[in-house]
């Protein structure tokens, strides 16, 4: 079986702390969110191939992080875009690579922003057992939140309807981004050729469910769209659950850390306080409160109170004299 695990958005909801780096790479306590991905895809031995799927900004800094890493099964397969404006969209990009990698194969599609609290393994294993294309459901439990994802209807495990981003959504399931294909069910090309929408895969599953079998592996674990900077800071609560991180090299001096706190290496905190947040690499708090805020490396904060703030790398904010 071989793997896409979808790394090629610029996560502009995030800027700037996504500006220079894929949102893939964001730590969620000691790992990052992708890593969570590939160790669960590395131990499957179903698995043989894992291609990571991204753009040419981000290709170097993937690179860099598998060379790091001690994954086998990733490689890297780069969409020819540098912006926003230049995607293919999600099914445009992935029909390209099928294509450009001559997959011919069961394939595994998964979303590299994602944080999945069920095994991926199990979802493989109900792919196996159905033999037909199998999606992951989840319920949101809120009717507007549903209307931004796959609303998916199901008889048994059978899905009967699905809409992509319904305007009135009638109940609360949705499809999260982590579909399994038989290889007769890779119609990538046929469904781009009639000219269908190529952003969400949402729409393809849509489209393909109205064709053939589709079923649905519905599951209660946790979920994260890391998409916003609230759901990134809701991730990391939930893989915290109360403790916090303090790295060896950062320096906490006459401060208190609350709960569901990231403080990175090199960080240095001094007469602050801060609770349910993330410091990043080499930042700098003095005489602070914080709150629910992701600080990017190498910032200097001074006698500045914040509160869901999302403030960018290399940045200086002071009140008062340094």
């Amino acid at each position: 079986m071989k793997v896409v695990v979808l790394a090629g958005g610029y996560a502009t909801r995030l800027w700037p702390v996504t500006k220079h780096r894929p949102k893939m790479l964001l730590p969620i306590g000691e790992t990052t969110v992708i890593d969570r991905i590939f160790r669960a895809l590395e131990a499957d031995e179903r698995v043989d191939t894992v291609y990571v799927s991204t753009n040419e900004r981000f290709a170097p800094e993937f690179e860099a992080h598998l060379e790091a890493s001690d994954f086998e099964k990733p490689t890297l397969s780069v969409e020819d875009t540098e912006a926003e404006s230049e995607k293919f969209g999600v099914v445009g990009a992935l029909g390209q690579l099928v294509e450009r990698e001559g997959i011919d194969d069961d394939l595994l599609v998964v979303a590299g922003d994602n944080l999945i609290g069920f095994d991926l393994s199990a979802f493989l294993d109900y792919f196996e057992a159905k033999r037909t294309t199998a999606l992951a459901a989840y319920d949101v439990g809120d009717r507007e939140k549903a209307s931004s994802y796959g609303l998916v209807e199901l008889d048994g495990d059978r899905v009967v309807d699905f809409q992509e981003k319904p305007e009135e959504p009638n109940s609360t399931l949705v499809s999260i981004a982590c579909y399994a294909f038989p290889r007769e069910s890779l119609r990538f090309e046929e469904y781009l050729t009639e000219g269908n929408n190529p952003d969400e895969p949402g729409w393809f599953i849509q489209w393909l469910q109205s064709r053939e079998p589709v079923n649905a592996f519905v599951f209660d674990e946790a979920w994260f769209d890391i998409g916003t900077p609230e759901s990134y800071l809701e991730a990391i609560e939930w893989h915290l659950d109360g403790d916090s991180v303090i790295a060896e090299s950062a320096t906490v001096e006459r401060s208190t850390i609350g709960e569901n706190v990231h403080v990175m290496p090199g960080a240095e905190i001094t007469d602050a306080t801060i609770d349910r947040s993330v410091v990043f690499r080499d930042a700098v708090v003095d005489g602070c409160e914080i709150h629910d805020t992701i600080i990017d490396e190498e910032t200097r904060i001074k006698n500045v109170n914040l509160a869901g703030a999302l403030i960018g790398a290399h940045t200086r904010l002071t009140n008062g004299t340094e």
